[in-house]
């Protein structure tokens, strides 16, 4: 398609608040590569935390200033008072940079670094937009919508949080390195994993996945035939590495800096259900096992995984009803029937909005 470049009074500099999580972040920068591709200017803020400094460094053509990440306590606490004043410190400094960048749209990509400078922009007059990639919106994006123009959405199942603002079904989008996943050969090649046998990808998440990650290694052992390759996250690596020792075809990775080559090298998945990884599986169409973190805020990743279960493209299990008897007949159902497989990757895949950082520029930049 025709790159559409803006003439110079369609030019926007949008400034997009992302940071604090990848979950925040990679959509983020997917958005402002588009924009940028389109000839509008983008500035990224950013939080201090380290998935953000590591991004910024890796996406280097990109522009990211870093402002101070708040937390909201509960309403009724005593940090209360320090938060409203840290609040109104931050949105004073996003209005500085709104105004020395010459912003005309603010963009925020969710959670509680969005909050500022929207707040920010609103007050300026300028174009002020939210993002949300759950089912169940989160509360930040619930307040921020109040001061937004218009509340993009991940899922429809999300509309009916947001009454008094406008919605649009625009997808979440996907890092640039999904959109062509090297071939199932290459993949599994990188990670010493045989050819012919199905493969099973376990993201354990970021958050307490100690549980999880021990069910699939005991399951692992029943299926001897199944290959494994299991992100662990920093906190439980060596001790996913001990149980699964005797194992072969088990391979642990502490962590993934080229997802496209563990989701090409597998067949199907078992894995949290944050808004990201349900992103990515839809995008590349690929079977799971849906196990929402338990402690999630308002238990939202049981939400998204509904979503998928509902329409046939996962099977959705509470970690507490779960055991390695029960996860070995979902793996085997899925991996070893080819007709359950195939239906199950075309309905991930009708669940997928390949386009969505386009349709999030078309919002923002009309």
């Amino acid at each position: 398609p025709k790159i559409h470049h803006p003439n110079m009074s369609d030019k926007k500099k949008v400034i997009s608040a992302c940071g604090g999580t990848g979950g925040h972040l990679f959509p983020g920068i997917a958005v402002a590569e588009e924009l940028e591709s389109r000839g509008h200017d983008v500035l990224l803020l950013i939080s201090e935390k380290k998935v953000d400094a590591q991004a910024s460094k890796k996406y280097g053509d990109l522009k990211f200033k870093t402002v101070p990440a708040i937390a909201k306590p509960s309403t009724f606490s005593p940090k209360m008072i320090p938060f409203l004043f840290r609040l109104w410190s931050t949105v004073k400094q996003c209005r500085g940079i709104l105004k020395q960048e010459q912003a005309n749209v603010v963009l925020g990509m969710g959670g509680f670094t969005s909050l500022p400078p929207v707040l920010a922009g609103k007050k300026m007059g300028l174009a002020t937009f939210v993002h949300d990639s759950n089912a169940l919106p989160g509360k930040a994006n619930r307040l921020t919508a109040r001061w937004c123009r218009k509340v993009l959405l991940g899922f429809d199942a999300a509309q009916k949080y947001f009454p008094n603002t406008e919605t649009v079904i625009t997808g979440t989008p996907v890092r640039k390195e999904l959109e062509k996943l090297p071939s199932q050969e290459e993949a599994r090649a990188k990670y010493g994993l045989a050819l012919e046998a199905k493969t099973v990808l376990v993201m354990g998440g970021s958050q307490g996945a100690k549980h999880l990650n021990t069910l699939v290694v005991e399951a692992a052992k029943a299926m001897p035939d199944i290959q494994f390759l299991h992100i662990t996250g920093a906190a439980d690596h060596d001790r996913v590495m001990d149980l699964s020792k005797d194992r072969t075809g088990y391979h642990v990775l502490l962590f993934c800096d080229d997802m496209a080559s563990a989701y090409a090298a597998c067949d199907m998945a078992v894995c949290r259900s944050g808004a990201s990884s349900m992103t990515e599986l839809s995008y590349i169409g690929m079977p799971s096992v849906l196990v929402p973190y338990p402690y999630a805020a308002d238990d939202h990743q049981t939400y998204n995984a509904k979503v998928f279960a509902n329409a046939g493209a996962a099977v959705l299990r509470q970690e507490s009803e779960m055991d390695s008897g029960s996860l070995v007949a979902d793996i085997i159902r899925i991996s070893e029937e080819p007709a359950i497989w195939l239906e199950m990757k075309s309905k991930a895949d009708s669940l997928a909005v390949k386009d969505a950082s386009g349709r999030i520029c078309d919002v923002i930049t009309a």
